[in-house]
């Protein structure tokens, strides 16, 4: 039997999975809640960033299912033992693309290594010449002539079960919305690639339609070649990326939750109770921001080092160690993070603490702390709301720059800012192999994006002043 493994992380993303599962529940019992979401919707490119984004989340989630597998050495009545190494539902999906390591580094699609190297053959003379891969194209007798049809056959496969998959989802889906709106499914159907809908669910199965090519793609070609090549120790760079997408979404999202109730509590309350209490908080954020966020976020990172090193009783494996140097990171993140925000919900709190209403609630003797929660909070929701999604994008790039310092998540944990770090060697190299840098900003670029795009969409429905206005 596999032995499940919690990392202190994947505990906080599945929390955090259920939090958001709650509030869409009651965001759905909510009118004014329940419209600004389908006016969200109602947006093509809030919709395709949906989309995206929601990929994104599904590959997160199946690398945050942690395991590890059995020794199969354990003779029978003692006690199980496991192996090191811990893996995910994902390098699992994975399967060869994870395991099939070449001796260094590899173009994209290509069939020998990028550099030379001597061979000596059994008459003792020895030749400079490009070895072949162990696994990158090993099926074909004669690269050369065969690399070119067998990825074009591979790419035609890919393209038959992407279509064969998109009619299936749509047939799903106008399936389900003919049986919401009680309406014939032909004409549901029709109605969805005529674009009538009221939501844009042609976009949004179009934009599916080109992930799931991109998925039967991989699954087709990175098996028998390195699509992206390999990096300086043979690891498939198509993987690294891959893996790297939990890693970002752990830093946007945790990082956030560790920000969140520092900046809603002391901003309320520095615009609410005014006076001493916000005398002192403006001091603490102040003081905060005149310090460098690199130099906290260095020196915490350098305790945690230490704390490792002199203790590594505490962590069974390498993974385990990596992933309390991510939460570390993260909650320092968000530690250095949350002035802005606190800034904004104080100016908010000071204008609402004015209002006709809450004034006429404090005469009637109604308790501060249920005036903060039943009209300060809900008020202020939309711009803590707009914030958190706008800010999420920040927090990705900062793994890369972090990352590049020297600061950022372990080196030994897949993440494109790690990416990005090690294409600075070989960026210098002549050839320059310029496929890791480039896949690192290729992902990182998708989901910055995207993220950005759906918080414009975000920002446009919460923002009472922006709906006013239309």
């Amino acid at each position: 039997m596999i032995k499940p493994v919690i990392l202190w992380t994947d505990a906080l993303v599945f929390l955090l999975l259920l939090a958001v599962a709650a509030f869409a529940l009651y965001a759905r019992r909510k009118p004014h809640l329940r419209a600004p979401w389908k006016r969200i919707f109602t947006s093509r490119l809030a919709s395709i960033s949906a989309v995206i984004l929601l990929a994104y989340v599904v590959i997160g989630v199946l690398d945050s299912l942690h395991f590890r597998l059995p020794l199969e050495n354990t003779e029978a009545g003692q006690e199980a033992h496991y192996a090191v190494e811990v893996l995910s539902v994902f390098d699992v999906l994975l399967g060869p693309v994870r395991t099939q390591v070449e001796k260094t580094y590899s173009a994209p699609f290509a069939t020998h290594l990028f550099t030379r190297e001597t061979i000596e053959h059994p008459d003792g003379s020895q030749t400079r010449t490009y070895p072949r891969l162990a696994f990158g194209g090993a099926h074909l007798a004669d690269p050369a002539e065969e690399r070119g049809a067998d990825i074009r056959q591979r790419a035609a496969t890919a393209v038959l079960q992407s279509l064969l998959a998109g009619g299936l989802l749509l047939a799903l889906t106008g399936a389900l919305l003919a049986r919401r709106y009680r309406k014939p499914f032909r004409n549901t159907v029709t109605d969805i690639l005529a674009a009538r809908t009221p939501a844009p669910w042609r976009a949004m199965l179009l934009t599916a339609l080109v992930l799931l090519l991109l998925v039967f793609l991989s699954v087709n070609l990175a098996g028998a070649y390195h699509v992206l090549g390999t990096d300086k120790v043979g690891q498939d760079v198509f993987y690294q990326a891959l893996k790297s997408i939990r890693t970002g979404l752990v830093i946007g999202t945790l990082t956030t939750l560790v920000m969140l109730p520092f900046a809603v509590l002391l901003g309320i309350m520095a615009g609410y109770f005014r006076g001493w209490a916000d005398d002192i908080i403006q001091y603490t954020y102040t003081t905060l921001n005149s310090i460098p966020g690199v130099l906290l976020i260095a020196a915490a990172i350098l305790m945690l080092q230490v704390y490792i090193a002199n203790n590594p009783q505490d962590f069974e494996t390498t993974l385990e160690r990596a992933d309390i140097r991510l939460l570390f990171l993260c909650i320092i993140l968000g530690i250095t993070s949350w002035t802005g925000l606190c800034r904004l919900l104080r100016g908010e709190s000071l204008k609402l603490r004015e209002v006709e209403y809450i004034q006429a609630a404090t005469a009637f003797g109604v308790s501060h702390a249920r005036i903060i929660s039943r009209h300060i909070l809900p008020n202020v929701m939309h711009i803590v709301l707009i914030t958190v999604v706008l800010d999420f994008s920040g927090l990705v790039l900062a793994d890369a720059v972090l990352s590049y310092i020297g600061i950022g998540v372990d080196p030994t944990m897949n993440s494109w800012g790690n990416m990005i770090n090690r294409a600075r060697l070989e960026m210098a190299r002549e050839p320059m192999v310029w496929w890791s840098l480039l896949s690192a900003f290729v992902f990182m670029f998708v989901l910055v994006l995207a993220a950005n795009l759906f918080s414009d969409a975000v920002r446009d429905a919460f923002d009472p002043r922006l709906r006013s206005n239309r």
